[in-house]
């Protein structure tokens, strides 16, 4: 090869190069592909599955699942609607962990004769921490595996595990998943002691707990709140417990006091956007691309909307 096709073929290499940059450069972010979005691929959540958390520092709301924890999802529905959480207290905040609301006089040092009736809300039950899979469900798989399942990804727009070969399929632990908390027996939650993850996922607690849903406003009313310091992040003094003025469904509420949010779909083309351009980022800030994401890895979408 002459000397002046050697300097034309790098030439060429190095045009190549320039475009791929200026292409990853132009790489739209989050913000541009959820702009470019059209209204078809968000969905405003049923307000029947909707609760309504009114805190000293604002409201928080909670989209619950009944399609993966009827019992429980029917049962919380009735002790919000006795107004059984009205007047109670976050109780115990811990660090990287949950946060959780229940009875005070149920704690260790409450006083037990001061506990509050359930009502017409079941005691206990069964535990609801798988449900099988179905073709009812729909089911957006993830590509890059996961430790704690065979599979993972999203059905229903919540994060989600699978296991077609025991044909389970459970909720998981993510920031801002909604629980129950229990005792050592598996049936001794009822949904009257409930906890938001608000730390690093604890998907150890996958198939152990029942998840019936998760936070799509008011995180951050959450996570700052002040940690408790006694055992487990529990609060070693009543009066730093947080109070909570009520809890109400949303279909419960007139019209317009219903959160006005839509949710991203994940069976959109718009959330599989979102996926690729975070596992594959290629812009400015990234000199390695991950790659990969994992179930945690990326928030489902929620933005203020028009009241249906």
């Amino acid at each position: 090869m002459s000397k002046t096709s050697k300097i034309l073929a790098v030439l060429a290499v190095l045009g190549c190069a320039s475009a791929l940059a200026a292409a990853a450069q132009s790489t739209p972010s989050a913000a541009q592909i959820l702009a470019e979005s059209p209204p078809s691929q968000w969905r405003y959540p049923n307000p029947q599955d909707l609760l309504v958390m009114q805190l000293p520092a604002g409201r928080v709301v909670m989209e619950l699942d009944p399609a993966y924890a009827p019992l429980h999802v029917a049962n919380i529905k009735t002790l919000v609607r006795e107004h059984y959480f009205d007047g109670l207290a976050i109780v115990r905040v811990q660090d990287n962990f949950v946060a959780q609301w229940d009875d005070p006089a149920g704690d260790d040092g409450g006083d037990p004769h001061k506990i509050r009736s359930l009502g017409r809300a079941k005691q206990t039950l069964p535990p609801e921490f798988t449900r099988a899979i179905a073709h009812s469900l729909p089911w957006v798989r993830l590509p890059d595996g996961d430790v704690y399942a065979p599979e993972v990804g999203f059905t229903r727009d919540f994060p989600a595990a699978r296991d077609p070969a025991d044909h389970q399929t459970w909720l998981v632990h993510c920031y801002g998943t909604l629980a129950v908390a229990r005792d050592d027996a598996p049936d001794s939650g009822n949904g009257s002691a409930l906890y938001v993850v608000i730390g690093q996922a604890p998907r150890w607690l996958d198939r152990n707990l029942t998840v019936v849903g998760r936070v799509i406003e008011g995180m951050d009313r959450l996570s700052a709140l002040p940690r408790g310091h006694g055992p487990l992040g529990f609060y070693a003094h009543p009066a730093h417990r947080v109070p909570i003025e009520s809890i109400r469904v949303a279909a419960d509420l007139p019209p317009a006091q219903r959160p006005d949010v839509e949710i991203l779909r994940t069976r959109s083309r718009t959330f599989q956007r979102l996926l690729a351009a975070k596992r594959d980022r290629h812009d400015a800030f990234f000199v390695t691309p991950p790659g990969k994401i994992d179930v945690c890895g990326l928030s489902v979408p929620v933005r203020k909307g028009p009241r249906p």
